[in-house]
């Protein structure tokens, strides 16, 4: 029996031909990069990290962002003063 794909990966390893053949078979299964590769130094060679997702996975986590704004309910009793948001 094959086993599900999962939603995410991280995929991580040394920046060689390996590493490059292993997201490509990702993308060619179907997944999407998803963020920017990271990189760093272990003191003898380059490491990377590279996220993939698969599309189903983004557009459910949409649809649930978009289904809890949705169900969020705001008390609008202000009064005239204004509201200040902070990130």
């Amino acid at each position: 029996m094959p086993q599900e794909k999962l939603a995410y990966r991280l995929i991580t390893g040394p920046d060689d031909r390996s590493f490059c053949e292993r997201i490509s078979a990702a993308l060619a299964d179907g997944y999407v990069l998803h963020g920017s590769p990271a990189a760093t130094f272990n003191g003898t060679s380059v490491i990377v990290a590279q996220a993939v997702v698969l599309p189903a996975a983004i557009a459910s986590s949409d649809a649930a962002v978009a289904t809890a704004v949705d169900e969020l309910e705001f008390d609008l009793d202000f009064q005239g003063e204004a509201f200040e948001g902070h990130a």
